[in-house]
C-alpha cells in the first residue's frame, strides 16, 4: 500500500529478491511514482518540469509487472482475513502487506491556502508566483523556509511566520537555528517568530492575536499527518504513525515503510518516525526482505540523513538530532555560515549537521555516528 519512494522501493526489493508472485502497488494519487524533495526546490523555482520527478519510466515499471492500481486510497484493513479493502469498492488479498501510505499535511481553519505535498500542490502555488506578489508563509521548517527562499528567488514579497523563538531550535539546537533565520532576513524575508495563526482568510492570515497579515498567497508548512485513518479499526497500534517493531513489522506478515512506519531504532535506542527521502526508500528495501525471509529478518537500524538547500545555503545531517542536549561547533564557524555541528546526548554523539562544508569535513562524522555503541 503506497506507490511513492517506499512503495516502490519495497516492490523492486520483492522483485530483485527473487518473489515472482502476483505483486499489487497501490497508491492513491493518480501519477507514477514520483520524487518529492524537488517540490519545494526545482519545480517550485521552476528549473524542472514534473516529468523529471518520475523514479521510474514505463518501461522500467512495466518490467516489474505489477498490478498498478493508481488513484485509489485504501478503506480499511481486515487482518483476519487478510484483505485491503479500497475506495472503489474492491478488496485486494494479500499473502504479505507493506504499508507505505506515507503523510498529509497538517491544515489550519479557513480556505484558501496552499499546502505543498503533491506535484500538483507545487505547481498550483508555482502559478502564482512571481515579482511583486506577497506570500505568507506559515511554519518555518524546513520544507516552509525552502519555500520562501525559492519564493524570494522568485520575486515575491515574503512573510515567514513560526511560532517557535527560534526556527528550528527543537531539531537543530537555538545557536543553529538563529544562522538560519539570519540568512532569510539579510534575503528580504519578513521573519516573524513566537506568533501563532489561527485562521487563513480571504486576504491573508490571521494571528491569535488578532492582527492580519495580509498576502496574495498563503502557504501552510505546520507539519504533517500520518495516514492511517484507514487502519483504525485494523487492530493495529496507531500512534503518530504505525508502530512497529525493530523489524519494520507491524503485525504477522504486515510491514510498514517511509513516512508512515513509527518503529524502534536498536542504533538510537528510540522509537522515531522519520520523514526523509533516504529513510522512506531504505525502509521499503528493509521492509520488503524481513517479509520475504520471516525468520532471518534484521533489525532496520539506519543512520537517518537529509538535506535542504536555501539560497547558496547546503545544509546536511546525519543522525538523530531530535532530543539532543548539546551541541558543539567542531568545525568552522557560525559567522561564515560554513560549519558543522556535532550533537550529544548524555555524553553520546546522535546528530551531526554541516552547512556550506565539503563531503570530506563530514564524512570523519559520519563515520563515528556509524561506530557509537548502538
Amino acid at each position: 500500500m503506497g506507490a511513492s519512494a517506499a512503495g516502490l522501493a519495497a516492490a523492486e526489493t520483492l522483485r530483485r529478491e527473487g518473489y515472482a508472485g502476483k505483486l499489487t502497488l497501490i497508491g492513491e494519487e493518480l501519477a507514477a511514482p514520483y520524487d518529492r524533495p524537488p517540490l519545494s526546490k526545482q519545480i517550485l523555482a521552476s528549473q524542472w518540469e514534473s516529468d523529471r520527478l518520475l523514479l521510474r519510466t514505463e518501461i522500467e515499471l512495466a518490467a516489474l509487472d505489477l498490478d498498478l492500481r493508481l488513484g485509489v486510497a485504501a478503506t480499511g484493513l481486515d487482518l483476519a482475513g487478510r484483505t485491503v479493502a479500497l475506495a472503489d469498492g474492491t478488496r485486494v488479498p494479500y499473502d504479505g502487506l507493506i504499508i507505505a501510505t506515507g503523510v498529509r499535511p497538517r491544515r489550519l481553519p479557513g480556505q484558501g491556502a496552499h499546502v505543498m505535498r503533491t506535484v500538483d500542490d507545487a505547481l498550483a502555488l508555482r502559478k502564482r508566483l512571481g515579482p511583486g506578489r506577497r506570500l505568507v508563509v506559515v511554519g518555518a521548517g524546513f520544507l516552509g523556509a525552502e519555500s520562501a527562499a525559492v519564493a524570494r528567488g522568485l520575486g515575491c514579497d515574503v512573510v515567514l511566520l513560526e511560532p517557535a523563538p527560534v526556527p528550528l531550535a527543537h531539531a537543530v539546537g537555538t545557536r543553529v537555528g538563529q544562522v538560519f533565520a539570519e540568512v532569510h532576513r539579510e534575503h528580504g524575508v519578513d521573519l516573524r517568530t513566537g506568533v501563532a495563526v489561527s485562521a487563513v482568510t480571504d486576504s491573508g492570515v490571521r494571528l491569535a492575536d488578532g492582527t492580519l497579515v495580509e498576502a496574495d498567497e498563503v502557504l501552510v508548512a505546520v507539519g504533517s499527518i500520518p495516514n492511517t485513518e484507514w487502519l483504525e479499526d485494523s487492530g493495529l497500534t496507531v500512534a503518530d504513525g504505525l508502530v512497529c517493531d525493530e523489524f519494520s513489522a507491524a503485525a504477522p506478515d504486515v510491514y510498514a515503510a517511509g513516512d508512515v512506519a513509527r518503529w524502534h531504532n536498536p542504533r538510537f535506542g528510540e522509537t522515531m518516525r522519520v520523514e526523509h527521502r533516504t529513510n522512506a526508500a531504505e525502509q521499503g528495501m528493509a521492509a520488503a526482505r524481513n517479509l520475504l525471509h520471516p525468520g532471518e529478518g534484521k533489525p532496520f537500524d539506519p543512520l537517518p540523513y537529509f538535506w535542504s538547500d536555501q539560497y547558496d545555503m547546503k545544509i546536511q545531517a546525519y543522525g538523530y538530532l531530535r532530543g539532543h542536549d548539546s551541541v558543539e561547533i567542531v568545525d568552522g564557524a557560525l559567522a561564515d555560515r560554513r560549519f558543522v555541528a556535532a550533537y550529544r546526548k548524555a555524553g553520546r554523539l546522535v546528530g551531526v549537521l554541516a552547512v556550506g562544508m565539503p563531503p570530506k569535513a563530514i564524512r570523519a562524522w559520519r563515520v563515528a555516528l556509524t561506530k557509537e555503541e548502538r
